[in-house]
């Protein structure tokens, strides 16, 4: 993908999956500037990275975002049978398309695969490995209260006011509410004329509820992953904890920890200035060449609170 670009522009482009299935691709940035690939939530979708890919991009990296299977603008499966490792290879196929390894920011859904690709996938497809607010073991409670929010509007929406009052009350931490254009990329419109959620109800039959049983394959994952490794945490998440943190750094020893004392789940979203300056001296430590980077001596993880607002 990367290697037939001229252009620094924002482009969309769409790139096939092992089996097939379209996967949507936006690029951002210098095109000869390392690269920060953005892996987004469970129902997510790429528009949740648009605002740190964008200011990014700006300070001079090339900034990646994509649609998993079944979100956005990527294809869905006709059987619905969505599965772990097919997540996991979509994300190498964009890795594997790129001219070289990037820099991996992953949030919940997307940090776990993440963390499966860099602990099993030898030559390390990633550079080094940002985790947003996730970790191999999480909080039952936190992920049913959002799959809950997932499943409440099966019938979708009237408007995209309606819309706008149901993520409100999801997520009353926002100082801001989504505008329409922000909630227009996240809906489309069915044949009944209601608003549905950018991603396969379908999803939540599979990918959902096997999750759990992942937790011990994922703790092995992370135990060999040998880049950098920063994980940024709320401080009022309700999915990541001082214990799964705990256990995540024992884990990973080289890792370094930063805390958002302000910020939930959905850090980028509460506020993503305070996101991307969290982010931003962890990317700036590494070279930006394309040679490997090694990590931190062990026993050396280091953690860090930013002051809350």
């Amino acid at each position: 993908m990367e290697k037939n670009e001229t252009s620094g522009e924002t482009r969309l482009v769409t790139l096939p999956a092992r089996d097939s299935l379209p996967l949507a691709v936006e690029t951002r940035g210098p095109v000869d500037a390392p690269v920060v690939l953005f892996t987004h939530g469970f129902g997510q979708s790429r528009h949740a990275w648009a605002r740190a890919a964008e200011s990014l991009a700006a300070r001079g990296w090339r900034a990646i975002t994509f649609d998993a299977r079944g979100h956005g603008d990527s294809g869905r499966l006709a059987d619905g049978r969505y599965a772990l490792e097919q997540f996991v290879d979509d994300l190498l196929t964009v890795t594997h398309s790129l001219a070289a390894p990037p820099v991996l920011v992953g949030a919940s859904m997307g940090g776990l695969l993440g963390l499966v690709a860099a602990g099993e996938t030898r030559p390390d497809p990633f550079r080094a490995l940002v985790l947003v607010d996730i970790t191999p073991r999480w909080e039952s409670g936190g992920v049913e209260r959002m799959l809950g929010f997932m499943r409440a509007h099966p019938q979708g929406f009237a408007s995209l006011d309606e819309a706008a009052d149901a993520v409100a009350a999801y997520l009353p931490q926002r100082r801001r509410r989504k505008d329409r254009y922000e909630l227009a990329q996240l809906l489309h419109r069915g044949e009944d004329g209601r608003l549905r959620w950018h991603w396969d109800p379908a999803l939540l039959d599979t990918v959902a509820r096997e999750g759990e049983r992942h937790q011990q394959r994922l703790l092995n994952a992370a135990r060999n992953i040998e880049v950098p490794v920063l994980l940024v945490s709320g401080g009022r998440s309700d999915i990541v904890s001082e214990d799964t943190v705990a256990e995540f750094l024992e884990a990973v020893p080289h890792a370094r920890h930063v805390e958002i004392p302000h910020a939930t789940h959905t850090l980028a979203g509460d506020d993503n200035a305070a996101f991307t300056a969290t982010i931003e001296p962890f990317l700036n430590t590494l070279s930006k060449g394309t040679e490997g980077i090694k990590p931190p001596t062990k026993g050396s993880c280091s953690a860090a609170r930013f002051p809350s607002t």
